[in-house]
């Protein structure tokens, strides 16, 4: 359908449903879900003149003397929400944050991966994504305390959760968002759910929306849903594991290539991913935006396999991108999986900056380093630094000085995320190390 034919299914689709009201739906730099609800009769304005709110009240939008911002709905993600009444309903729809001047606003997400997606169109690509979200069940917000001790796709009667995964795959459905699997994973009371690929910006789209109706699943259940990556010590850390290929305007996979035995990847991809990874530091900002973020990636493998450097492996799930084996006649699957990313990140903001590093690589004609397999797991740093393997960040602060000095992080995000995102992450870092921990009360109290 083209933008009039979804507005006209949508106008249409609220007088026959009986929708009451309708949420707008927009993403903060953070990655937080924003809303306001609009009556049906106001809809129609909003697609032709967008729906004015004040974006000072958002952080890391505009100041109160650039204060007015426009919302104007994007038709093609209209849905109905399955949890309201069928009488009096209530629909949601993404939408694009616009200056009064109706121009893309500097600081929506949705319009940064928008304006990295544009570019590479206009090098004849189409970003697929595909993703896998790990996440905890605790009793409340307070306590990160498992409510099982249920294994890595086991199937038992103590596996709690199975009911709220399986009403939180009917939601998502229904929202038309398709679920491939869902699974209790491989923590006490750790779940995920893998999501079937779609362009990009789609994509990030599903995600916000299953990370929405996982917390309300989990809250209607009286239990909490944590995203947080790395929430209990010594246990598995969560992921957010991003499956991307390039398509090309005929649908063909330009990743696959026959004529590579092993790996079955064309030199375009095998250039897109040592963008990536020399840009593996500069990315982390955003692909793992907390202080809690690397707990998790420096946890080693001992309680879960993560990425320590800016490594490629076929098989090796503690590498930074991983190749899943290709299956004959599958040639539109041949992917990569990026596996640095953790689900606070802004799912926006990740697409955006791996499609910048991976395009970056393609038009350098950048080369792969060697390949780490698992049985180079032992590896010291300087032995896989010989190897080209960059360590990644060992914490936010390395992290954001490498993402403060890098012209591909300015030039992909803009000015306004770029600027904003640096100065919100270096104040919780100064907060973080501010704050006197238990450990230390412990360690150094009654020695001192």
């Amino acid at each position: 359908m083209d933008q009039q034919q979804n507005i006209d299914f949508v106008l249409r689709t609220v007088e026959e449903r009986d929708i009451r009201f309708v949420r707008l739906w927009f993403v903060d730099v953070l990655g937080r879900l924003k809303s306001l609800a609009i009556s049906p009769e106001d809809l129609e304005v909003a697609f032709e003149e967008g729906i004015g709110f004040d974006g000072s009240s958002i952080e890391g939008f505009t100041t109160p003397e650039e204060a007015d911002m426009l919302a104007f709905p994007d038709p093609s993600t209209f849905q109905v929400l399955p949890w309201r009444p069928a009488n009096d309903g209530v629909a949601r729809i993404f939408c694009d944050v616009c200056t009064p001047d109706r121009k893309p606003f500097e600081g929506d997400p949705r319009a940064c991966l928008r304006r990295m997606f544009r570019r590479a169109e206009e090098r004849g690509y189409i970003m697929n994504v595909g993703t896998e979200l790990e996440f905890y069940y605790f009793p409340d917000e307070r306590t990160p305390e498992p409510l099982d001790d249920v294994g890595y796709f086991d199937l038992l009667p103590s596996d709690s959760a199975r009911d709220i995964r399986r009403n939180t795959v009917l939601t998502l459905e229904k929202m038309s968002v398709p679920v491939e699997y869902t699974f209790h994973s491989s923590g006490p009371s750790q779940h995920g759910i893998s999501l079937r690929h779609a362009e990009a910006l789609s994509m990030s789209d599903a995600i916000m929306t299953a990370k929405h109706i996982i917390r309300l699943e989990a809250y209607e259940a009286g239990i909490h849903a944590s995203f947080m990556p790395k929430p209990i010590a010594g246990k598995p850390s969560s992921a957010m594991f991003l499956h991307e290929s390039l398509f090309d305007r005929e649908g063909n996979n330009v990743f696959y290539d026959a004529d590579d035995p092993v790996y079955h990847l064309s030199p375009t991809a095998k250039s897109f991913m040592a963008g990536i990874l020399m840009h593996a530091g500069e990315i982390s900002a955003i692909t793992n935006p907390t202080v809690n973020s690397y707990k998790r990636l420096n946890t080693g493998k001992s309680s879960s396999p993560t990425p320590t450097h800016a490594t490629w492996g076929l098989r090796n799930r503690a590498a930074m991108i991983r190749i899943p084996i290709y299956k004959p006649g599958k040639q539109l699957s041949t992917r990569i999986e990026l596996r640095s990313p953790d689900p606070m990140a802004n799912p926006y903001l990740v697409c955006a900056v791996t499609l910048a590093a991976g395009l970056d690589g393609i038009e350098r004609g950048l080369r792969l380093p060697a390949e780490t397999e698992l049985t180079d797991a032992g590896l010291s740093d300087r032995e896989l630094r010989e190897l080209g393997c960059a360590p990644l960040p060992r914490n936010l602060q390395e992290a954001l000085d490498l993402f403060e000095n890098s012209p591909l992080m300015r030039d992909a995000l803009g000015e306004h995320i770029h600027g904003f995102f640096l100065r919100k992450k270096r104040a919780e870092w100064e907060k973080y190390t501010s704050i006197v921990t238990e450990w230390e009360v412990q360690q150094y109290l009654a020695s001192s």
